[in-house]
């Protein structure tokens, strides 16, 4: 130790150890935790509500926050913007977990939220993590606090508050989303935490390499905490190398955040995501991104059922005439899904996928039955033209049903020009993809002969 410190004064050791005392605190703490974003211009991401100028940014810095509630994926900031907003307007933060919190905790934190306004007129920021969580009468017990304006309700969840918040609470807040960080940002929080010797780990002698850094941002998935806490373990895992150091190597990287987990849940943001993905992908006709949402929702562990479903509906929707065969093997891969289950039904469903997003594509019947729909409910109701009406029953032919109907089978090519609607009307639209221009050739020639045969007053 050298000779000053030996006799410095009293009191600044007791500052000096302090501060140590402090600083050691904190390093207890997980370095996600303490490499919390202080004040708005430290925080990373979001830069669709947080950029200068956008409505986020511009309420927190004029203390214009009511009630907010941000949902997004794990690890994008929601906690850390909820203290910087409490930070910025000098609000007490209070927190409740959706999961662990009951009515008492509730009303406790209401009522010295009411007697702080009342007696210092300091508002308090209440953050309620998971809010979707509390049941209907948990969450209409904030409503008439949320209302007055004795509190500012903060709430986060990583479900679409639209379905799993209340709608008198979701009405009552603004809705802001939060995207998983890029992984420039993930680089950058890491950086960060390497180069900070109070809250990350810049007191230690750490060598990483830019590679390990950039498998850390892609393998966290978006997600800031996975990524700091993979860095921690693998800076305080890791042995000093021979020159003093220690050095976190690709492999070392790999270790420390192992096999990336799925964002996937059954019943939230990310199933819907996934499958309508998917189901955009095949209609598009990109073979491999329609494979790889397959094989989130399979990794996942997907209701077989609700995927082969879907590729039905994509089959008869998107692809349709251009190529019929397509809803014949849908249905044939759901039947062999239902039959096998996971995980051979892994194969009858990938070739049912590559099947429908590599064929000619038309939305053709799709669009004509909903535009007969549509007319059949706009529209004036068209009465059956006599001599389609059903003339097989006594007395039909008194009232003049069924006669002077014509057997198309008795014609030549099976057809014969006769009225079949009593009305000019035009649904179908087929294109010349695939097999529909064969079909579309046969429809245009029909239609010309039929048109002579329709009444030309409707």
């Amino acid at each position: 130790m050298a000779q000053e410190e030996l006799f410095q004064p009293a009191e600044t050791a007791e500052k000096n150890s302090a501060a140590e005392s402090v600083q050691s605190n904190l390093r207890q703490a997980p370095l996600a935790a303490r490499m919390r974003p202080a004040t708005i211009e430290e925080y990373i991401g979001q830069p669709h509500i947080l950029s200068a100028g956008m409505l986020l940014r511009r309420a927190i810095e004029a203390d214009r926050i009511q009630s907010l509630i941000l949902y997004g994926p794990p690890g994008t900031g929601k906690t850390s913007l909820a203290q910087i907003v409490a930070r910025q307007t000098k609000s007490r933060f209070e927190r409740l977990s959706g999961v662990e919190s009951n009515v008492a905790d509730m009303r406790r934190v209401l009522q010295g939220a009411q007697n702080r306004l009342q007696n210092s007129g300091q508002s308090t920021i209440l953050f309620i993590d998971e809010i979707h969580r509390f049941n209907k009468n948990q969450q209409d017990v904030l409503l008439p606090d949320v209302e007055s304006g004795i509190i500012r309700l903060i709430g986060a969840t990583t479900h679409n508050p639209f379905f799993f918040v209340n709608s008198p609470l979701v009405s009552r807040s603004q809705i802001f989303e939060l995207l998983p960080l890029t992984e420039s940002d993930i680089i950058e929080l890491l950086r960060r935490a390497l180069l900070d010797p109070i809250r990350g780990l810049g007191h230690m002698r750490l060598h990483t390499d830019e590679d390990a850094l950039q498998h850390l941002a892609r393998m966290s998935d978006g997600d800031a905490r996975k990524a700091l806490n993979a860095l921690e373990i693998a800076a305080l895992t890791t042995s000093t190398s021979a020159n003093g150091f220690i050095h976190i190597t690709l492999a070392v990287a790999e270790q420390s955040i192992q096999k990336k987990a799925i964002v996937y849940d059954g019943d939230g943001d990310a199933h819907y995501d996934t499958i309508s993905a998917f189901i955009k992908s095949m209609r598009g006709s990109d073979v491999d991104a329609s494979l790889y949402w397959l094989a989130k929702m399979i990794h996942a562990g997907e209701d077989p059922r609700f995927i082969a479903r879907r590729i039905v509906i994509c089959a008869a929707e998107d692809v349709g005439l251009a190529d019929p065969m397509a809803l014949v093997l849908a249905v044939a891969a759901q039947d062999a899904a239902e039959f096998v289950g996971w995980p051979e039904a892994r194969i009858p469903l990938a070739e049912a996928t590559v099947y429908i997003a590599s064929a000619w594509k038309s939305n053709s019947a799709y669009q004509a039955i909903d535009a007969a729909l549509e007319d059949v409910k706009a529209g004036r109701t068209l009465a059956v033209p006599s001599h389609l009406r059903d003339g097989s029953y006594k007395g039909a032919e008194r009232l003049g049903h069924g006669q002077g109907y014509d057997y198309s089978h008795d014609h030549t090519g099976h057809f014969v020009a006769q009225d079949y609607l009593g009305a000019n009307r035009r649904y179908y639209k087929p294109t010349d993809q695939g097999a529909e221009r064969k079909i579309k050739e046969r429809v245009e020639k029909w239609r010309n002969e039929l048109e002579s045969a329709r009444p030309r007053s409707k």
